[in-house]
């Protein structure tokens, strides 16, 4: 990891600057992989695994019977963790649903609004260097508390054409069928556009490598996205009464989901930055994805700061995916963090509680995104239509207000609208 002593706020550009990708490069591979499927659907998407993944599929879909088989290959202590998950994020998740509301904003003029589910949505479920069957989970749930009609999920397969199973098991138990074997730039393309056996969705979420990325961001222009997404992230915040083994297990967790993942130390002491970096040492030793952890960490970042103040800063300024607060007093931090995807409060605390089953969403904004994007929940599957119903007392009380306004904007048609209804009385 990069030390850095005694950070001043005019360095931090510099020091916290992210994992940047050539986004030229990735696009010229991903842009005619796009248009192979706009123009050739089901034959072009078989065309592209054979080309890409070396594998002869027979169908796109998961059929039925894959579904229902898959929960022979997943062991019971599993079950019975991904059991406690979906309890617990259906539990949390189910709480974010909003009551529709009616104001009468004057005497005649009543105003509502109300949540809708998005019928058709796509969720990419990733399977590269590890199957996040967990995204399944928080992806999936949110979207059937929502009511969103058809649920389709995209998932990469294994050298034999086939999902794992622990993937298909959960969504089996979820009661999402439509599931396809495909992964990369074409599944995005694929439900973005859809083909002669795939519906075009209108809103694709989840998680992936640059190429997924890519296509999503390219293809947001003929279909919504959750948010704008990079390599995973996380900011650790230790002082002196932090544990040091903590501080390192949860800086390697983050670094081992890929070699562009980025992690950040943040303290006041420089006693506890040098015993972090030495714990981290020893405990990459065991690490069965120390290669790409070890990748990870030169990406990354332990930051000596002068004071409290510049610690709040520094977290603000970064916007981090995940922060954990592992200090004394992190209540005194709270309220003055206002960047942030998704926080972690304590010593007990770790990041991997909200990536599995704590409740919360772990699809959140990378790449200091969590200035302006919030992480996936049920209003990110809903979108929110108002109403409106003028009485005729209504429309005499407030038509003279919207004659005025549209003369001035020289909208004699706005005017007009008013005005014969005003007449007519």
């Amino acid at each position: 990891m990069n030390v850095y002593n005694y950070v001043n706020q005019s360095q931090l550009r510099e020091v916290l600057k992210r994992p940047v990708m050539d986004t030229n490069k990735i696009e010229k591979i991903v842009l005619p992989i796009l248009e192979k499927v706009r123009r050739g659907g089901d034959r072009a998407l078989k065309k592209l695994v054979l080309e890409y993944d070396h594998i002869d599929l027979d169908e796109l879909w998961v059929s039925e019977d894959e579904l229902k088989d898959a929960e022979n290959h997943v062991n019971a202590n599993l079950k019975i963790a991904i059991e406690v998950a979906k309890k617990n994020i259906w539990k949390f998740h189910e709480a974010q649903q909003q009551s529709s509301i009616t104001v009468e904003t004057m005497p005649g003029v009543i105003c509502k609004r109300k949540s809708v589910p998005i019928r058709n949505v796509g969720l990419y479920v990733p399977g590269g260097t590890a199957p996040l069957f967990s995204t399944v989970l928080m992806l999936g749930i949110p979207a059937l508390i929502a009511g969103c009609k058809n649920i389709t999920i995209a998932s990469p397969t294994n050298k034999m054409g086939k999902i794992n199973p622990v993937v298909l098991y959960t969504a089996h138990l979820l009661g999402i069928r439509s599931v396809l074997k495909l992964g990369g730039a074409q599944a995005i393309a694929a439900m973005a556009y859809g083909t002669e056996t795939i519906l075009k969705v209108d809103k694709i979420f989840g998680p992936g490598n640059q190429y997924v990325t890519t296509a999503k961001q390219l293809l947001s222009k003929v279909v919504s996205i959750d948010m704008p997404a990079g390599p995973s992230e996380v900011m650790v915040i230790a002082d002196d009464e932090s544990n040091v083994s903590f501080v390192a297990a949860d800086l390697i967790s983050q670094a081992e989901h890929g070699n562009d993942s980025q992690v950040v130390l943040v303290t006041k002491s420089q006693s506890v930055a040098d015993a972090v970096v030495l714990e981290i040492r020893e405990q990459l030793i065991q690490l069965p994805r120390k290669d790409l952890a070890e990748e990870s960490l030169k990406n990354s970042v332990v930051m000596i700061v002068n004071s409290k103040k510049e610690v709040i800063k520094t977290i603000n300024y970064y916007g981090p995916e995940h922060l954990i607060l592992n200090i004394s007093n992190p209540e005194k931090y709270i309220d003055k963090i206002y960047n942030a995807g998704s926080v972690f409060i304590g010593p007990y605390t770790p990041e991997s509680a909200g990536d599995y089953a704590s409740g919360t969403n772990h699809a959140l904004p990378t790449n200091g995104w969590a200035k302006s994007y919030s992480g996936v929940s049920v209003d990110s599957f809903v979108k929110k239509i108002t109403f409106q119903e003028i009485t005729k007392k209504g429309l005499k009380t407030l038509g003279p207000t919207l004659e005025v306004m549209a003369a001035a904007e020289q909208l004699e048609g706005h005017k007009r609208a008013v005005t014969v209804r005003l007449e007519s009385f």
